[in-house]
């Protein structure tokens, strides 16, 4: 299925069903700041099957969107002083932060080998009100098959994931096609130093001119 997912009506409408379909463990294909994702709720189940969808190399973990810095310590996230100094600057927007923590309140499948589990405030409006309604982080992975460049919108998704959206498995929100953005900007900070992964939408330069000695 398809949900218009752009104006506020659109969303304030899909919201109750998207957190039902989510709920069952089923899947979502959905527009963020940078490229469409496809995520799920941050069970071991939905994990797996969303693993399955994407055809996710194992042990490759997936980072979290949430609504603020008090829903990543809610679900038991650190935050140290650089990481705390990034998201005052850069959240919510196009910046991730591997943070540890979360033992015994999020999967061990979304950690890395670092140990840390990355979160991201997202700044796509209507994501945003999903997860603050919803209560719980929403798994991400960017929308494509191995190898292949995200989906840029709908139809694109619905031509990679067809058989998935067909049986009600995977459920698409429409929200326009989006341009050439860059993926979000990956810092780890799970020590007490922070280390770049991957500069994207944010560059290292701009991390500093707001961070300082804070920032990567």
């Amino acid at each position: 299925m398809i949900l218009p997912f752009q104006s506020d009506t659109e969303i304030a409408e899909a919201i109750p069903q998207i957190g039902r379909h989510l709920r069952a463990g089923k899947l979502l294909a959905y527009p963020t700041e940078t490229v469409y994702g496809l995520g799920s709720a941050p069970t071991v189940p939905a994990l797996a099957a969303l693993s399955n969808l994407k055809g996710r190399p194992e042990g490759k973990p997936f980072l979290l969107l949430i609504s603020g810095r008090r829903m990543a310590e809610e679900w038991g996230l650190v935050f140290t002083a650089s990481a705390s100094a990034l998201a005052e600057a850069f959240w919510p927007g196009p910046l991730t932060l591997v943070l540890r923590g979360g033992e015994g309140r999020l999967p061990d499948e979304l950690r890395g080998r670092e140990g840390g589990i990355a979160v991201r405030h997202t700044s796509h409006a209507g994501i945003a009100r999903l997860v603050t309604a919803t209560g719980r982080p929403l798994t991400s992975t960017s929308a494509n098959r191995p190898g292949g460049p995200p989906a840029p919108g709908a139809d694109r998704l619905v031509e990679l994931f067809g058989p998935e959206e067909r049986n009600g498995e995977l459920l698409v929100l429409d929200g326009g096609v989006l341009g050439n953005v860059p993926p979000s900007t990956l810092v780890d900070c799970t020590d007490l130093a922070p280390k770049m992964v991957r500069e994207g939408a944010i560059p290292r330069a701009e991390l500093r001119r707001a961070a300082g000695r804070l920032a990567p």
